[in-house]
């Protein structure tokens, strides 16, 4: 959803409207309750750079994403929420967004923009939300249903019904109707919105230590030279901690759904085991997406970017399949959060090595508003010249204002 004059607006709007300004009540009426609202502002300023050993030159993107939202208070249960997104561009942009043009340099998937991010009605009972209309969702650990929320562009969907009822003690029910994905590529690309008839349905049971949870996922896309796409995800993960011990078990299976393609065929599995050592948590998996040569294990609504390495050398699986067998280091010393990660990748099929990653998080929470960190990530290719030597680099600030 295109907006004319949209930065004008968002920046009129957050002058005017700054967290210290906002209400925060109840309304006794429908219109005490529009106005009664609280007022949201998330700003983020990156620094991006891409260096790839291929025919592309060195690429650096630095961009503000600006976030303002506004909840409306309650009414009988019912409220509202609106959110406007703009990124822009803050100097160098020397870069291909996807759709800026600049086909000369690396690619970096945030494009310049505005947009409707998320606009919803909600009612909250005792024991359920509903929800209809735009909205982000984030299912589990994000790996099949999320927002995508590094790039500056968050991934939300259009959802006529949301709907969480945890009625059930330990027990928490989630359906879900989907008409639409807006992706990170944002409203100016060709591809930067998904017509699609989708059913999502989740069901967590948590019983301390342990969380079993079972999901069906139905994606049926709308344009037909993308229907053949259209697939069902069916699985479980079992997760837990004995001690200082934890564990993540999860496995799906994914085939063709109304119109998609009978190659569709593939499994997934994780198995990730962790050990706590006083503030230093390691945990080691192996995490493979099914490939045959012909159709590779996908998830198109996932927030990627979380998985198989920062460098987002594998955003689509191959059709070879990935395994991907990582060892996680993690702790905080000193207020700042410390993170390493060792990939090394291999085919699912054909015993391919596609490479070895190393990724590196240094961040920091400065304040209940403030934080930043820098982020590292650097690909060694054992299969060029389908994948290329890759170095990423991230430098960022962060400000939510919310009251």
């Amino acid at each position: 959803m295109k907006m004319t004059n949209f930065k004008n607006t968002l920046w009129i709007a957050a002058i005017l409207f700054t967290p210290e300004m906002a209400g925060a009540a109840d309304g006794g009426s429908i219109a005490e309750a529009v106005t009664g609202g609280k007022v949201s502002l998330d700003m983020r300023y990156r620094i991006e750079n891409v260096e790839q050993d291929n025919l592309l030159e060195e690429a650096t993107a630095s961009t503000l994403r600006t976030a303002l939202g506004y909840t409306t208070g309650s009414y009988h249960g019912f409220s509202g929420y609106i959110e406007f997104e703009d990124v822009s561009p803050v100097g160098e942009d020397d870069y291909n967004s996807t759709v800026n043009g600049k086909t000369e340099f690396s690619v970096i998937t945030d494009p310049v923009g505005e947009e409707l991010n998320e606009v919803f009605l909600s009612y909250k009972g005792d024991d359920c939300v509903l929800k209809s209309g735009r909205q982000s969702m984030i299912l589990d650990n994000a790996r099949f249903i999320g927002n995508s929320g590094w790039r500056q562009n968050e991934q939300t969907f259009d959802m006529p019904v949301s709907y969480v009822n945890t009625g059930i003690e330990n027990l928490k029910l989630t359906y879900g109707y989907m008409t639409a994905v807006q992706r990170v590529l944002g409203d100016a690309s060709p591809v930067g919105e998904f017509n699609m008839s989708n059913h999502i349905l989740n069901a967590g049971y948590a019983f301390d230590p342990f969380k079993v949870t079972a999901y069906a996922y139905f994606l049926e896309f709308d344009n037909p030279v993308q229907s053949l796409l259209s697939q069902q995800t069916l699985g479980a993960s079992f997760s837990g901690t004995a001690g200082n011990f934890s564990y993540y078990l999860e496995y799906a299976t994914q085939s063709d759904y109304a119109d998609g393609s009978p190659l569709i065929d593939a499994d997934y599995s994780l198995v990730e085991l962790g050990y706590r050592f006083g503030g230093l948590t390691i945990k080691a998996a192996q995490e493979t997406l099914g490939g045959d040569g012909t159709y590779g294990f996908s998830t198109p609504l996932a927030t990627l970017h979380a998985f198989n390495g920062w460098a987002d050398m594998f955003a689509v699986t191959p059709l070879l399949g990935l395994v991907d067998i990582y060892v996680d280091a993690a702790t905080t010393a000193g207020g700042l959060g410390l993170k390493a990660v060792y990939h090394d990748f291999s085919s699912d099929t054909g015993g391919v090595d596609f490479g070895t990653e190393i990724d590196f998080l240094l961040s920091k929470k400065f304040s209940p508003v403030y934080s930043g960190g820098i982020k590292l990530a650097s690909f060694s290719s054992d299969s060029a010249p389908a994948y290329a030597d890759t170095d990423k680099v991230w430098l960022y600030v962060q400000a939510n204002f919310a009251n």
